[in-house]
């Protein structure tokens, strides 16, 4: 099968199409054909070298996919060959014709929802969902702010936020990007490029702020952040490229928590009830991954450079 690896760790450009051998299950393992994959920034971090964890070299990029299961292992009981699905996290990487995946990584793709949709599920969705409800403890009711909320992460979080009863403000840099987190369901949007967006925030909630905020760009935002939430207030950090500064008394004054988040810490339990509930917003189709581009696989040095462009617009997928 083809596979993109990793020989040395670098600029997009260390990625490189390669012939590898056919993967084969173990007990307990799925292997999926894949038709579609996900691209995440994490993705180039990764490579780059630059991520807390790194893989051992060489070795293929990539979390997410969908396509088809093409062989099982001994003790796999929740799939079977032929099933679709779409996978969140693998064994051998997803950059690939072929992935191997532990059985709780594989989940079931309804019919109505595409291999392109599916291969956006992994990080973005899963992260969307982590944020909202298992760090921010977010209920129906109250008010969201997500900053960034036209790429992958963005949109899973409004399509999330939406359905569970909440009120929106989502934030976009560009006239597509916003018109894309309106689309999504977002009740506000506003233009996080414009010069006292924040105000809007303020006004929006008739002085009282919101109450939690899904943080995308930290190091940029986090310390205006914390003036514009309500009291009992939560932050969670998703992404950041650098460090801020914060004045501790914006949280002392409303009894506010910033609170990180990174998916790899995810207890395996607190992973299954995620894609639970996943998969249930895609049969019921509350959830509708959004595709911005698909680029070939062996072009996937374009595929990072463009996940990290500005002006974000839905999933950037890699088809094989």
């Amino acid at each position: 099968m083809k596979a993109i690896r990793v020989h040395q760790f670098g600029e997009p450009e260390v990625m490189q199409l390669e012939e590898i051998p056919d993967l084969q299950p173990g007990p307990g393992q799925v292997v999926v054909r894949v038709k579609a994959i996900g691209v995440n920034p994490v993705d180039t971090y990764i490579r780059s070298g630059m991520y807390a964890r790194k893989p051992e070299l060489p070795y293929t990029p990539g979390m997410d996919a969908a396509g088809v299961v093409e062989a099982v292992g001994e003790q796999v009981t929740r799939v079977k060959v032929g099933d679709r699905v779409y996978v969140a996290g693998t064994l051998s990487g997803a950059y690939a014709e072929q992935t191997l995946c532990t059985e709780s990584q594989v989940h079931p793709l309804p019919d109505r929802v595409s291999e392109a949709q599916g291969a956006a599920m992994g990080v973005p969705y899963a992260t969307a969902y982590r944020a909202l409800f298992q760090r921010a403890h977010a209920i129906p009711g109250e008010t969201v702010l997500v900053h960034g909320a036209s790429g992958g992460v963005g949109t899973a979080a409004v399509q999330l936020a939406r359905a569970a009863g909440m009120t929106v403000i989502g934030t976009g840099g560009s006239e597509r990007g916003r018109n894309l987190v309106a689309e999504q369901g977002a009740h506000h949007v506003l233009d996080h490029r414009s010069p006292g967006y924040l105000e809007q925030v303020m006004t929006l909630t008739n002085g009282r702020g919101v109450d939690v905020i899904l943080e995308m760009l930290a190091n940029v935002n986090l310390g205006q952040d914390l003036k514009v939430l309500a009291p009992g207030g939560r932050v969670v950090v998703i992404g950041s490229r650098g460090t801020v500064e914060l004045d501790p008394r914006d949280t002392m004054s409303r009894d506010a928590a910033i609170v990180g988040m990174a998916l790899f810490n995810t207890p395996e339990r607190d992973a299954a009830s995620i894609h639970a509930a996943l998969v249930a917003g895609l049969e019921n189709g509350t959830l509708r991954p959004v595709i911005g581009q698909e680029i070939p696989l062996a072009e996937a040095p374009r595929a990072h450079r463009a996940v990290m462009e500005p002006g974000a617009y839905g999933k950037i997928v890699l088809i094989p």
